[in-house]
């Protein structure tokens, strides 16, 4: 199977049955990022564990293409059980390297655009461009 079939299966799987997608009751957070350049729009909202220092649920609610819903559905799973500070040094490449796909300049935007929702909803900052990838090349 070529990179690009296995592409277009993987974001179409979350593309046609999003995980975690729907609007959830009273949040411990939520904030919506959208694309005025074509028109994509995301809400996130996450809860917290008793504790505070975890995310125990994380869901989305949108619309846009495929890839902008996909990297959301796939966002959701992927930093569910994170803690806040895990987030703060979660960076694009690390989110786009999670992803397993490639995504191409023109496309970034899209997928990263519920990662950018979530930074707003949990009040960090984008993470600074580190040095070395926690992921080889």
């Amino acid at each position: 199977m070529t990179e690009s079939i296995l592409y277009r299966e993987i974001i179409m799987d979350h593309y046609k049955n999003p995980r975690n997608k729907g609007i959830m009751r009273h949040p411990d957070g939520s904030a919506e990022r959208d694309n005025p350049l074509c028109g994509d729009r995301i809400v996130i909202a996450y809860k917290l564990d008793g504790k505070k220092k975890k995310l125990l649920s994380v869901k989305f609610e949108g619309t846009g293409c495929s890839l902008t819903r996909a990297g959301a559905s796939m966002l959701t799973e992927f930093v569910k059980g994170k803690t806040i500070k895990e987030l703060a040094v979660y960076t694009d490449g690390d989110f786009i390297a999670d992803m397993g796909v490639p995504i191409t300049p023109a496309r970034k935007k899209c997928a990263l655009l519920a990662l950018e929702a979530l930074r707003t909803a949990v009040g960090i900052e984008k993470p600074l461009i580190r040095k070395t990838s926690r992921y080889p090349k």
